[in-house]
């Protein structure tokens, strides 16, 4: 994981969390309808599915009215929870210490200090961290009724109604 780029699987993920933090209460939407909706590739947008509900993210019913919604309160989910789940807890930088290699090498024993890149990239590393963890799926839905256009919004509406109506045929 890069601290500077994730995979497009985060992006996807975020949004198909925020989209099922708005169905109707005991709905549920498939992996192949939320991957129609967004024009993403299914089996790429399933194994992401997968690992949030392993994750308890989102919870999967079986049956012929299955499929994903929230496991949690839109409130009690961070965008850190997903992040972590599609690219892992690892920290994103890794010091390898190289200040300490090639002609100018001394003993390990007489660096006293934190290397100051490993020190600043950490602390960067934290705050980008704290951040994610201080937005949940409730703010970016507070968020999306701002910033998403009416009709755009109207049409979500829409489609995730006639593909529900449509699942209870």
């Amino acid at each position: 994981m890069s601290a500077m780029r994730m995979s497009e699987g985060v992006e996807w993920a975020i949004h198909c969390c925020s989209f099922l933090a708005s169905l109707p209460e005991g709905e549920t939407l498939t992996g192949a309808s939320l991957a129609e909706f967004f024009d993403v590739p299914r089996a790429y947008l399933l194994k992401h599915l997968q690992a949030l509900g392993r994750a308890g993210i989102l919870e999967s019913t079986s049956g012929p009215r299955g499929g994903y919604r929230l496991g949690r309160r839109p409130a009690d989910i961070s965008l850190l929870d997903i992040v972590e789940v599609i690219e892992g807890g690892q920290p994103a930088f890794r010091c390898s210490e190289i200040r300490g290699r090639g002609p100018s090498a001394v003993d390990a024993s007489e660096y006293s200090l934190v290397c100051g890149i490993a020190a600043a990239m950490w602390q960067a590393e934290e705050a980008w961290r704290a951040a994610l963890a201080a937005t949940t799926l409730a703010d970016i839905g507070r968020m999306g009724s701002r910033e998403v256009p009416r009709r755009q919004r109207e049409l979500a509406r829409e489609w995730m109604e006639h593909t529900i109506a449509a699942r209870r045929r």
